[in-house]
This record gives structure tokens, C-alpha cells and sequence, in this order.
């Protein structure tokens, strides 16, 4: 029978048909760091301990295996400890009360309001105070244990999944990975499939701005083989998977996961103490399916899709409306309706301004060169200054 950390930790990997390669990429840690712990040359940190012990579905066994086997802690590991714990024990300064529910759900609105802020404007307005929001959150969530300590994890991951997002949106692809895997991280040590699943759902979004078209399909597989996560994030996962088989070219694939999705989207559960995860439009999933039409090369019919699904996206939802508007207008010049890309454009360009998307200014940029075969047009020249001015912004 297995004794060390370790010896427990190959033993429940080898029964989950995992290598140590697979179980290193699904806890987002090196496959050389995990050797070591594995083989008993490094302790397990709760937190990694908590991870395999998620992903491999042991039952707490692996998280008790941790605190039996944990070494004393040396002078600097105290320190270091105490830095990142925020507690006063180390300092003089005394140990934080624990937060009760009236504060939790303060926190949580406070993420609220600035995910909503997030919709109406630049990322920067928005990331410090994420940032900050975020570091409390956690720093408190190390603090406490049991219940309390579970939902400060829950809502820290959720703070971090969104940063992530607003990173990206920012233009900082490396921090919006990292706040990714952050996401995905605390979401396994609290217990919360739902993020898990969607931190692959946004790597997969990365990669689509990439144009990797493998890399997203993967991920967003990953996203959908990880078990457990409800109806809603997996429909979001087969809609990304469908979006990167249309950039692969794969029109039957697409149009398969878009149909899984829509089946998915159906079944999905309405009631959650937090904002919906994805989308705040009313039919994300039309929307995505108008993308993919244009990626496949069928404008005219992405065009209609999209200036369908734009009518009932609400004014206060500036992001989508960009983002999705100049995908929209760049559907219409690549069908050959420079008119009507124009207008739509113009429409546009008020959301594109407040918004400040780098993701967006993808689409801006590729529209640019389009409306630029027809820079005699009467219309283009109308639009072009405007659009050059939202392209050198930054």
C-alpha cells in the first residue's frame, strides 16, 4: 500500500489511465515539477495537493496524504508564507476577523459592477481594480478554511477568470493566460468544475484572435472532455470548438458542435449567485455561429446572421456590439456590399471607441484593407478617416 505523497500520487495517477505529462498540463504545472513530487524530491504544496487530488476525483484522499507528509517549514519558507498569507501572526499585527456572508456578497457585488463597467469600457478602466479586488479576495481565501473559505476561492477565481478576459482585451496575451490559469487553479482547489472547464474555453479564445485554428479546437475539447461542468459552459465549449473548425475550414464540423451547443445552451440551468459565465448577449450562440459563417467564406449569409442577432443586443452591452459589429460590417465588404459595410460601420464606431478592444481592432484592421480595394468609393472615403483613428489609438 502506498505511504509518501508521492507513492499515493502515481498510484491514483496510473489508476486514472493518465500519464505524468497529461496530469502536469491538467494542473497547469511542469511535468519536471511534478516528478519531483512524485518521486518524493519536493513536498506537495496544498494547493498542488488539492489540484491532482480534483483532477483525479480521490476524494480528499490526496490533500490528507499532503498535510501528513508536509515538512516543517523553514525560517524563509515562514517568511514567504507570511507574506503571502497577509497574516498578522507573522507581523504583530493580528489576524483578520473572518468575513461573514454580508461581506462575501459585498465582494461579489463589487465584481459585479466592475464586470459591468467592463462592458461599457476600456479594459484599463477596469483591470487595476480587478487586480486589487482580486488580491483581497484571495488573500483572505488563504486565511479562512472550510465553507468561508470555499466561497471566497470561488469568487477569487471568478475575479481572475475575468481579468484574464480583460487582459485580452487589453492586448496583454501573456497576462491574459496567466490570469487564465490562475482561474483555473483556484476553481480546482474550491471545487468549481464550471471554471475548470471555461479557463480552457478562454485559452481556446486566445488562440482563435491567433488564428490557430488546432489549438482551439483542442482546448476547447479539453474544455469539454474535463468532466463535470454544467450545461452551459460546455455549450460554450462546443461553440468554440465550432468556431475553430470554421477558421480550420470544416464546415460540417462546425455546424455539428454548433448543433451539440444549441442542445447543451437548452438544458443549461438559469439560477447562479454570479454572473453568467460567456456572453451577456441574449443568443451568444447565434452570434458565434454568424463569426463562423464569415470564416468559412459565406459573408452574405454571416452578414444576415449578424445584423439579425445585433438588433437584440442592448445598447449597454458596448463590447459585443463592437465586437460583433465590425465583424458584421467586414462580412458585408467581403460579400461585396460596401454600402451597407459602410453604414454599419459608421453605426459602429461609437462602441468600438469606448470599448478600446485590441480583439476588436483584429477585425478593424483586416476591414481596413478590404474597404481599401475600394478607397474611390464615395462611402469609403466618408468612413476612412474614422477608422483610421480607432486603428492608431494605440
Amino acid at each position: 500500500m502506498a505511504e509518501t505523497f508521492g507513492e499515493q500520487l502515481r498510484e491514483h495517477r496510473i489508476a486514472a489511465g493518465l500519464s505524468m505529462g497529461q496530469l502536469a498540463k491538467l494542473i497547469h504545472y511542469s511535468k519536471g515539477y511534478l516528478s519531483k513530487i512524485e518521486n518524493d524530491l519536493k513536498p506537495p504544496t496544498p494547493t498542488v495537493a488539492r489540484l491532482c487530488d480534483g483532477v483525479l476525483d480521490v476524494g480528499g484522499r490526496l490533500v490528507e496524504a499532503a498535510a501528513r507528509s508536509g515538512p516543517a517549514l523553514g525560517r524563509r519558507q515562514v517568511l514567504v508564507a507570511g507574506t503571502m498569507l497577509g497574516v498578522g501572526a507573522l507581523t504583530g499585527g493580528g489576524a483578520r476577523p473572518v468575513p461573514d456572508e454580508q461581506v462575501i456578497a459585498g465582494m461579489r457585488t463589487s465584481f459585479e459592477q466592475l464586470r459591468e463597467l467592463g462592458l461599457r469600457t476600456s479594459p484599463v478602466v477596469v483591470l487595476e481594480p480587478l487586480k486589487a479586488l482580486h488580491h483581497t479576495v484571495h488573500g483572505l481565501a488563504r486565511e479562512n478554511t472550510g465553507p468561508v473559505g470555499t466561497r471566497l476561492l470561488l469568487l477569487a477565481a471568478r475575479i481572475a477568470e475575468y481579468t484574464g478576459w480583460m487582459s485580452q482585451e487589453a492586448g496583454d496575451e501573456p497576462n491574459a493566460l496567466w490570469w487564465t490559469r490562475q482561474a483555473s487553479e483556484l476553481s480546482r482547489a474550491a471545487g468549481d468544475p464550471d471554471i475548470t472547464a471555461y479557463a480552457f474555453v478562454r485559452e481556446a479564445g486566445v488562440a482563435l484572435y491567433r488564428q490557430d485554428a488546432p489549438s482551439t479546437i483542442g482546448l476547447a475539447q479539453q474544455a469539454q472532455w474535463i468532466g463535470r461542468a454544467g450545461s452551459r459552459v460546455l455549450a460554450l465549449a462546443a461553440r468554440r470548438e465550432a468556431q475553430g473548425h470554421a477558421l480550420a475550414g470544416d464546415r460540417y464540423a462546425a455546424e455539428s458542435a454548433f448543433g451539440r451547443a444549441a442542445q447543451l445552451m437548452e438544458s443549461a440551468a438559469q439560477d447562479s449567485p454570479y454572473p453568467a459565465l460567456g456572453s451577456s448577449a441574449p443568443d451568444p450562440l447565434e452570434l458565434a455561429r454568424g463569426w463562423a459563417l464569415s470564416d468559412l467564406g459565406l459573408n452574405a449569409e454571416a452578414a444576415a446572421v449578424l445584423d439579425r442577432q445585433l438588433a437584440s443586443v442592448p445598447a449597454g452591452s458596448r463590447r459585443t456590439r463592437a465586437r460583433f459589429g465590425t465583424r458584421r460590417s467586414l462580412a458585408h465588404a467581403l460579400s461585396g456590399e460596401v454600402e451597407q459595410s459602410c453604414r454599419t460601420l459608421a453605426d459602429t464606431f461609437g462602441d468600438v471607441a469606448h470599448v478600446d478592444s485590441a480583439t476588436v481592432r483584429t477585425d478593424l484592421r483586416q476591414l481596413a484593407r478590404t474597404l481599401g480595394r475600394w478607397h474611390n468609393h464615395g462611402t469609403v472615403r466618408e468612413v476612412y478617416p474614422e477608422l483610421k483613428r480607432l486603428l492608431a489609438h494605440r
